[in-house]
């Protein structure tokens, strides 16, 4: 039960794979190519997220770009995998994108130390203002 934009782009993507589009010449038309070909893939990249997501969970996942542009790219990476892979059913809603930010943070933050509390206590009756030394 696959849907067949998501097929279509899938074939030309590994059509432009197939015919080279691992390395680019070091001259100047490589370098256009090489962007041009940037530009397709992000265009592709566009485009699959908009039928992966609904309208609500592509209006939250720019709103996270707007703030942590590292973010809505690993996000939109986790997506794009799930999608070729086939672990996605249908379009993802708003509640499953932040249940997929929440499993995010929760397997980014295994690795670092939890965060540490500062606590001042403040010592009543050793030196107040009104002391005369």
């Amino acid at each position: 039960m696959e849907d067949p934009e998501l097929a279509a782009i899938r074939a030309s993507r590994m059509n432009q794979l197939q015919q080279g589009g691992g390395g680019s010449a070091p001259n100047a038309a490589g370098g256009e190519e090489a962007a041009a070909q940037r530009a397709a893939e992000e265009e592709m990249r566009r485009n699959l997220l908009a039928t992966v997501l609904d309208t609500a969970a592509r209006e939250r996942l720019s709103r996270i770009a707007l703030v942590s542009q590292d973010r809505a790219r690993q996000i939109e990476a986790i997506l794009l995998r799930m999608a070729q892979t086939g672990q996605l059913r249908g379009r993802v809603t708003e509640e499953q994108l932040i249940d997929l930010l929440e499993k995010a943070d929760d397997a980014s933050s295994k690795g670092k130390p939890h965060k540490t509390t500062v606590v001042f206590q403040r010592r009543k009756g050793a030196f107040d203002d009104e002391d005369d030394f």
